[in-house]
């Protein structure tokens, strides 16, 4: 073979090998979460990846915590293992703390309602912030009420003291807090909670009453105080290189269809939250209800810990917008 053969031959090569990689130009995008496999949100976002395959997306989800708690998750995320996840506020403090406003100020917020007339006006500049670490979100959700589940009977905060209470191991500033107000904290990983429980580690845990259910951990710990704490937030983001490899032509698509499935997993995490309060109580769970007088030393205990939050926990910027907020809708 000639050297003007051989080089021809190498041309056409070449050009064979970048025609087949452009046959299959679609992107595909590796999107986690601890969210358990067969619940509702995980077939929502079953349903939501199929909008996207017909946009020209091809998602993976990874559901169960295989891809490590959340901030694994991040972690994966920028060094692009994964291109996506649907995180809780634990999560998406890992990307930006102005999240934190929703989620981290407890009992603050007096109905779900209040919960979403927040959110929705703090989208932007919560979506700007992730935007400028390299995140896009796509859409937010909740998923109800985090309620106390113990071990033993709990209705006044020194109840809750003598027992040994879960916190997520990379969230500093919650254990901190909690610490401050007397409480003794296990940090662990949110994957590592029924073990926990089982073994005695822990005694206490902070959870939606779904996750509870789902995750059985109100065999172990079978009392619940209902306080609504706080609300479950989160939201489901993509890294920006990702999200510019998309197609400008199928981008509207994928945001539709992502804020289609934000709102109905909101939907349903509220009507799971009664259900799934209705049957563990069938089951043998015992509900405490917060009385007048119990609810004024909570909200005592928290009204003094939310000075020490402005400004360290929360940005003190996001913290009074949000009272300016919650202000207004009152009115």
């Amino acid at each position: 073979m000639n050297r003007v053969n051989f080089i021809r031959q190498i041309a056409l090569a070449t050009m064979v090998c970048g025609i087949a990689g452009a046959a299959d130009p679609t992107p595909r995008l590796k999107v986690a979460t601890i969210l358990p496999r067969g619940t509702s949100s995980h077939q929502t976002l079953l349903e939501m990846s199929a909008q996207w395959r017909a946009a020209g997306v091809t998602p993976t989800l990874y559901t169960d915590g295989v891809m490590g708690g959340e901030a694994e998750i991040v972690r994966r995320m920028r060094i692009d293992q994964l291109q996506g996840a649907l995180l809780t506020v634990a999560g998406l403090t890992e990307i930006d703390h102005s999240v934190t406003a929703l989620q981290v100020m407890p009992m603050v917020f007096r109905s779900l309602d209040e919960v979403t007339y927040v959110r929705e006006r703090l989208r932007p500049l919560l979506e700007k912030r992730l935007e400028e670490k390299g995140f896009v979100a796509l859409f937010w959700a909740d998923g109800g009420w985090v309620q106390f589940f113990s071990k033993k009977p709990a209705l006044h905060p020194d109840d809750l003291r003598k027992q040994k209470m879960f916190v997520l191991a990379t969230d500093g500033g919650q254990s901190d807090m909690m610490k401050a107000a007397g409480f003794q904290v296990v940090p662990l990983e949110y994957t590592d909670t029924l073990t926990g429980l089982q073994t005695g580690l822990i005694e206490a845990v902070p959870t939606t009453p779904f996750y509870a259910l789902a995750g059985q951990f109100y065999l172990s710990a079978p009392y619940m105080l209902e306080m609504n704490y706080a609300p479950l937030e989160g939201g489901l983001v993509v890294t920006r290189k990702a999200w510019d490899a998309v197609p400008a032509a199928a981008r509207d698509a994928i945001r539709r269809s992502a804020e289609e499935a934000g709102k109905k997993m909101s939907l349903q995490s509220r009507q799971e939250m009664k259900e799934a309060i209705a049957a563990m109580q069938k089951r043998g769970m015992t509900v405490t209800q917060l009385t007048p007088s119990a609810q004024a030393e909570w909200r005592t205990l928290f009204d003094g810990a939310y000075p020490k939050l402005r400004g360290n926990l929360v940005p003190a910027d996001m913290f009074d917008e949000v009272q300016r907020l919650l202000r207004e809708y009152r009115k």
